[in-house]
């Protein structure tokens, strides 16, 4: 009976210690691939879609998406796939050819002449 009281304490505690590692507000820096304000709002718009993400905010020069993130809700997984099924690649999930093909036509980061004419512009 004492052997079993003891097992029942060390689960509990391992139980917990493993609920206080998940954060409520963690910060995550994520590379996602766009070229425009438009890809700004788009990106921002799926990351704050993924249930946990508190605030996102993406860079068009650096490319770096910023989010604070509840863990105990999401993950950065989750928050690229959102991503990728808006039309823009990360490094953990890459959008499919039906999402990246219905992005504005200026919003099309792998072409590189839209690249060349978006850098001309800054």
């Amino acid at each position: 009976m004492k052997k079993i009281i003891i097992l029942i304490c060390v689960l509990f505690v391992g139980i917990s210690t493993e609920a206080q590692k998940k954060k409520k507000n963690a910060k995550l820096i994520l590379e996602v691939d766009g070229v425009c304000g438009m890809c700004k709002k788009r990106i921002e718009k799926a990351a704050l879609k993924t249930k946990g993400v508190k605030f996102a905010s993406w860079n068009v020069q650096s490319h770096e998406l910023m989010v604070i993130i509840d863990e105990r809700k999401t993950n950065e997984v989750k928050v690229c796939e959102n991503l990728a099924n808006a039309g823009h690649d990360t490094k953990k999930a890459k959008a499919s050819k039906e999402a990246y093909d219905a992005l504005h036509e200026c919003c099309k980061y792998r072409n590189g002449e839209v690249i060349e004419e978006h850098q001309k512009k800054q």
